[in-house]
């Protein structure tokens, strides 16, 4: 590349929680750090959520998400992390060399690693393929919560959520305080897809409807939305005929789930995982393409900011490690974590040979109670931990102690 390329041990490419704290962690570890933000303004989606329920995890105190940011933007700079703002990554090879674009100007950057941090962002009415017409009022749930709290617009009179996800059920709470009429939400599981914290604090504190096993089947109105017709759903994910039923309202909002950010993943060759969306990784949270990791929403989506920013810390060190004393030699066969019976995902994918603590993430298929979450090296029980209730909307993390080190072909989690 050219004499002007700048040059770093570590370069995290995204602004949120995860990436402010891969950022800071990777730079109290003695590297290099350059934090790039498309954004003008860093902290990602955090800005737009002024509402509570942040940092109890991280910090022990409640915060709203712009306060969550503030503290970790505060250990960014704290920590002399070089951050880029305005600032998009145009181009990334597997050589960890990146081409940046930022106000007219475009300027190569290398790295020694490279930890992607990129987010995610909302399925859409595309997505899905909603019959009807495509009047004005159709909105996703992050839109709303942008306009409504950035823009102090009004997005409607009279709102029905389509999915039971946090951040529409968090907008039927906030809409119905700025004197909205949320008329309901429908969600197509048979159970919520939201924390239940927030079905008892949005939805039933206000009265408002859910209608389980439900989803809209066409929209109407010309200019406006008018009404949506709802009918109830089976458990082939198919409409019921005779359970059409109409609702009158002039918004719908979407929150029907969110997708990991790879494509610049995919350009630089990371495997990707079809049940997550996000990539392959290690136990260092490393992807296949060597000096390049992953963390936050664009790995695996969090139901809550502070695992993400903690698994950004993670991330961050393993990245300053990998930089300042470069890629192991040589390395034994990497070991195998597979979801068992009960478990839709585990991450990460492989562990290092050797490790002698391991800590994964994972999600449930389906709503239980009082089961045994078990962690097992060929068939036989490393960790396992009772958990009273067990919710697929509710990530579960456990760690491994193995005072040998692992030495196993596969490890599996499962329920029992």
């Amino acid at each position: 590349m050219s004499a002007r390329t700048r040059e770093a041990d570590v370069v995290v490419i995204g602004g949120g929680p995860a990436g402010l704290a891969s950022a800071a962690s990777a730079a109290d570890a003695g590297a290099k750090v350059v934090l790039v933000d498309r954004n003008r303004e860093l902290g990602g989606i955090l800005n737009q959520c002024i509402h509570d329920g942040f940092g109890l995890h991280a910090f022990g105190e409640v915060l709203t998400g712009p306060e969550f940011a503030a503290r970790y933007i505060d250990r960014a700079f704290d920590a002399g992390v070089e951050v880029h703002p305005n600032t998009t990554v145009a181009e990334l090879e597997a050589s960890r060399e990146l081409v940046c674009t930022t106000l007219g100007e475009r300027y190569p950057l290398r790295a020694a690693s490279v930890v992607l941090a990129m987010g995610c962002r909302e399925r859409t009415r595309g997505m899905l393929q909603i019959p009807g017409t495509r009047p004005a009022g159709v909105y996703t749930a992050g839109t709303a919560q942008w306009l409504t709290n950035m823009r102090n617009l009004r997005v409607g009179k009279k709102i029905l959520i389509l999915g039971s996800g946090d951040i529409g059920l968090i907008m039927a709470r906030r809409l119905t305080w700025e004197g909205a009429e949320v008329v309901g939400v429908v969600e197509l599981l048979p159970y919520p897809s939201g924390l239940p914290r927030n079905i008892t604090q949005c939805l039933e504190d206000y009265g408002i409807p859910l209608h389980l096993s439900h989803s809209a089947t066409c929209i109407h109105g010309r200019e406006r939305v008018e009404s949506v017709t709802v009918a109830r759903f089976d458990g082939r994910r198919q409409p019921v005929p005779g359970t059409e039923f109409e609702i009158e309202c002039d918004t719908l909002l979407l929150s029907v789930g969110l997708i990991p950010e790879n494509e610049l993943s995919r350009r630089v060759g990371v495997r990707l995982d079809a049940t997550t969306s996000g990539a392959f990784v290690d136990d260092r949270h490393m992807t296949n393409v060597p000096g390049v990791f992953s963390c936050g929403n664009v790995l695996h989506i969090h139901d809550l900011a502070d695992w993400a920013a903690e698994e950004g810390a993670r991330a961050g060190t393993q990245a300053a490690a990998y930089a300042l004393g470069g890629p192991a030699k040589g390395g034994a066969k990497p070991i195998r974590i597979e979801p068992g019976d009960g478990i839709r995902y585990v991450v990460p994918q492989t562990a290092s040979r050797g490790s002698k603590e391991l800590l994964v993430s994972f999600r449930v298929t389906a709503p239980d109670e009082n089961r045994t979450a078990e962690v097992l090296a060929d068939g036989r029980v490393l960790a396992s931990e009772d958990l009273r209730r067990a919710h697929p909307a509710e990530m579960v993390q456990m760690k491994v102690g193995c005072a040998d080190g692992l030495d196993a072909d596969r490890l599996e989690v499962r329920l029992t």
